[in-house]
């Protein structure tokens, strides 16, 4: 009898426990709908990021601002991979091609610097998102 109430109560932990792992068990990427432009040409753009294990390297937050035929590189977070949520903000002055209040794309990605065969720095992309974003 003993045993069977052992058994019962050791699934209905698991089941309970399951769902949390799987919550917190993955790495993810969102992006804000809206990023400032400022007079001077300082873009900020920003988001949420989760991840989980920064052991084989650092994570970074990166993202790219879309607007017509323009499209840079806004800055970059370094990531705390501690399975909680976390704000990203990047900012960065743009100068040429100069970025305009409205509508635009942004493609973000959480991505993880591990050393390559060759000893250099590899990205591995753990996830990524594209979003419009209305610049203000």
């Amino acid at each position: 009898m003993r045993v069977r109430i052992a058994l019962v109560a050791g699934a209905l932990l698991a089941a309970a426990v399951a769902p949390l792992a799987h919550a917190e068990g993955a790495d993810s990427l969102s992006i804000d709908g809206h990023g400032t432009v400022a007079s001077d040409g300082t873009v900020s753009l920003s988001g949420t990021y989760r991840c989980i294990d920064d052991s084989a390297g650092p994570v970074f937050v990166s993202a790219t601002l879309v607007q017509g035929d323009h499209s840079a590189g806004i800055g970059g977070t370094q990531a705390v991979c501690d399975g909680r949520d976390h704000t990203w903000v990047n900012t960065s002055v743009v100068k040429e091609p100069a970025y305009q209040a409205g509508a635009a794309q942004v493609r973000a990605h959480l991505m993880q610097l591990t050393t390559g065969e060759m000893g250099l720095p590899t990205p591995a992309f753990l996830a990524s998102e594209n979003s419009g974003v209305e610049l203000s």
